[in-house]
């Protein structure tokens, strides 16, 4: 689960101001720092990021066995990542609905009904009994929780991401575009070691019973904490204001699709490349060790959560990088990096224990420093008054193209055909980045 801002490109022009913005400059709500709002964004990314790789671990470690027990593991994972899709479909609907909730009863309603069901549905799966006990209603009710998540995800959208952009100093947009980002390693590595540690120390059956419920109670408490925090700040006087002021309302989809849709799409296209390795490095790796690999899966998550720490130094690192050369060329940069690690994926995959950790390695590093930039690249193109809505939607249809298929894509394939088809995944995310970026080049000279 991740977000995008409205972050002007390299050589677009900050929002000018109104006559109201000249006015609130000696108000003291116009003071409200960049690093203050990036406080509400990081926190409300992590505890997003947590909930998605609870979920996507557990269905590499646990769903097959207790969901899908009448399956060998290959095909039982493959289903597994089925409904894991499934909330990446959702979110597109979430957003619409959410939208419609926020014009009529506001913005504090909207995020508490979405962060509740978000909450609900995660305890949902905690205390759903497997297949042992209610044979297929389990998997209808996991795919009915599963939906529900991502339904509340893309309800969750708070507008903080862009304010931040909006407000960060022109000359620093790069480097508050990233912040936000490093909610994706955060939330990684908390849910790995989590992972790790119930793995390495309950015995198989222990686990599979109940010991990988505790991720999602802790998930659902850190949903808990996230949703008192992130309210704290857009409920108050100077956030609302200050939204308003930047026009970060929600508009009608059906007018911005009309309106923008070129837009949204290119949007979602300029990220691909990041979107598409990111599941690449996290779920599918962990499910192809698990199945055509000795390695211990408690030493492989401990490399994962070294990785986790290398991406957000990339992250960082993005920032600088980013404010130096632009962000467009920093995203198209990094796609023809990410499409040359491509073509030594399957070498590292299929080289033992050391090339799959250099595999990991490098992929987050490429992760961090692509994913660092890949919210709102381009959604600066964005009339203001659609930003919001936009800049929503254009998230979620760049985790449902590039990200929501790809553990399902890249086992199924591999498994059959080989792992050379994992480089046919990332570099056509790489093209799809490099295309849109090059579109959206040509289209702002016209």
């Amino acid at each position: 689960m991740t977000t995008t801002s409205s972050i002007s490109p390299q050589g677009a022009q900050p929002v000018p101001n109104t006559s109201g913005n000249d006015a609130r400059q000696g108000d003291e709500h116009s003071h409200i720092a960049p690093g203050e709002i990036a406080v509400g964004v990081i926190i409300g990314r992590a505890s997003e990021y947590f909930d998605f790789f609870v979920y996507g671990i557990a269905s590499v470690l646990v769903f097959p066995a207790v969901f899908f027990p009448f399956e060998a593991r290959l095909e039982g994972t493959l289903y597994a990542f089925v409904v894991f899709s499934f909330a990446f479909i959702a979110r597109p609907f979430g957003t619409v609905i959410s939208m419609a909730i926020q014009r009529r009863f506001g913005r504090e309603a909207k995020l508490t009904i979405a962060l509740f069901v978000l909450g609900t549905s995660t305890a949902g799966i905690a205390f759903l009994p497997g297949y042992a006990s209610l044979g297929f209603t389990s998997i209808v009710l996991l795919s009915v929780f599963r939906f529900a998540q991502g339904l509340a995800l893309g309800g969750s959208w708070d507008g903080l991401p862009s304010l931040l952009a909006l407000n960060a100093p022109e000359n620093r947009r790069g480097w508050y575009a990233m912040l936000g980002q490093l909610g994706a390693p955060l939330g990684f590595f908390v849910a790995s070691a989590l992972f790790a540690y119930l793995y390495a120390n309950l015995p198989p059956k222990d686990f599979l019973d109940w010991g990988w419920r505790y991720t999602f109670y802790v998930a659902f408490a850190i949903n808990v904490v996230a949703l008192f925090a992130r309210l704290r700040l857009v409920a108050t006087e100077e956030y609302s204001r200050l939204l308003e002021e930047r026009e970060l309302q929600p508009t009608s989809v059906v007018e911005l699709t009309r309106s923008q849709g070129a837009n949204l799409l290119i949007g979602a296209f300029a990220a691909l490349a990041s979107y598409a390795l990111f599941h690449l490095i996290t779920v599918f790796p962990l499910s192809w060790i698990t199945l055509y690999s000795d390695q211990s899966i408690t030493e492989f998550l401990v490399v994962q959560m070294i990785g986790a720490v290398f991406c957000a130094g990339g992250i960082v690192a993005s920032g600088l990088v980013a404010d130096r050369v632009g962000r467009r060329f920093t995203l198209g940069g990094l796609a023809a990096m990410i499409a040359v690690f491509s073509g030594f994926a399957p070498t590292l995959l299929d080289g033992g224990r050391i090339g799959q950790d250099i595999f990991i390695l490098l992929g987050f590093v490429l992760l961090g420093l692509s994913y660092g930039q890949a919210a709102g690249a381009v959604t600066s193109n964005f009339e203001p008054k659609y930003r919001y809505t936009g800049a929503a939607l254009t998230a979620d249809l760049a985790w449902l193209i590039g990200a929501a298929f790809a553990p399902l894509v890249a086992l199924g394939l591999s498994a059959n055909f080989g792992l050379a088809y994992v480089s046919v995944y990332l570099l056509s995310g790489a093209v799809g980045t490099l295309a849109a970026l090059g579109l959206n080049r040509a289209l702002v000279r016209d």
